[in-house]
């Protein structure tokens, strides 16, 4: 507002006055620019909370995270839904499983807390238990391993 008026003023005769007005804008100009840095840096951390936790965000992170920004995520996370679901077929390919290549399809997990029945693809039903060890397929258990619920175990 202050700006304004100034340059109200150097219309009116007060060159004085461009000077500071040239100020002003440069600071506004430089902190609209760290404003937009700062707001796009969040969203690609969300974006990269997509591929780390899964379509679902735990609690603690989303209590930190404004309404828009939990808006945006949801759309991210449909379009990725829509991408994936449109590349693989009728099954769809999920791009979010085996983020770095697996060295082996099966791994030894542990169980750092209890989860309930876990189904594999062949039908068997495991319970993990807190501190149970298990040996699953890389590709059903690597989601859980993100969620902090299953632990690799490294030989």
């Amino acid at each position: 507002e202050r700006n304004q008026a100034d340059v109200s003023e150097a219309k009116s005769g007060r060159t004085d006055l461009i000077f500071l007005i040239r100020f002003r804008h440069c600071c506004l100009l430089r902190n609209q620019r760290c404003i937009l840095a700062y707001l796009y840096d969040r969203l690609l951390r969300i974006r990269a909370l997509r591929w780390e936790y899964g379509s679902v965000l735990p609690n603690t992170i989303q209590f930190h995270m404004s309404a828009e920004e939990v808006e945006w995520f949801n759309r991210y996370k449909k379009s990725l839904a829509t991408y994936m679901r449109s590349v693989g077929g009728e099954e769809g390919l999920d791009l979010t499983q085996d983020i770095k290549p697996p060295k082996s399809l099966y791994i030894e997990v542990r169980c750092l807390k209890d989860h309930g029945e876990f189904e594999i693809d062949d039908g068997t039903t495991i319970l993990l238990k807190k501190n149970s060890q298990h040996f699953l397929p890389r590709w059903k258990c690597e989601q859980l391993i993100r969620q902090g619920v299953l632990e690799h175990i490294l030989s």
